[in-house]
């Protein structure tokens, strides 16, 4: 699986960690910054991220930020992005299977690193199961189309 990962300053120390995993795993990952600790906007790397997986560049996106709520909203400006901020490893799995998320994020200040870990196997493991599931992530699309997303 090809997976594009992205952080702002607060996430970026946990982000390596998570980028070595998802490699171990055996999945292509490319980091689309930041490439330091300096500080900076959350906005810009949940863009770039966001905007390539729906582009269909990558098949899922990973963000970090210090709780995965800012730079989730963000992700889910981007017309055809589902993504979601879980702290632990159930929710994960079942906003694959039910509501086919594209973009998982959670909070370096929340979870630590092998926690992280677990969520992301989890998400990574769950498959879509479609069906009644479709129809409401055909209704999200209808609203995004309404919103001019």
């Amino acid at each position: 699986m090809k997976i594009a990962i992205g952080s702002d300053h607060v996430g970026f120390e946990m982000k390596p960690a998570i980028k070595e995993y998802l490699e171990e795993l055996g999945h292509e990952v490319e980091d689309y910054g930041p490439y330091t600790d300096e500080r900076t906007d959350y906005p810009i790397f949940s863009k770039k991220v966001s905007e390539e997986v729906a582009a269909g560049n990558y098949d899922r996106g990973i963000l970090l930020c210090g709780t995965g709520i800012g730079i989730s909203i963000t992700a889910n400006k981007v017309r055809g992005i589902r993504a979601v901020v879980c702290s632990e490893p159930y929710s994960a799995k079942l906003s694959r299977e039910h509501n086919n998320t594209n973009i998982l994020a959670f909070g370096s200040r929340v979870v630590g690193t092998e926690l992280a870990k677990m969520i992301v196997k989890e998400w990574l493991d769950a498959e879509y199961e479609g069906g009644r599931h479709q129809r409401r992530i055909d209704m999200i699309s209808e609203i995004e189309k309404e919103n001019g997303r």
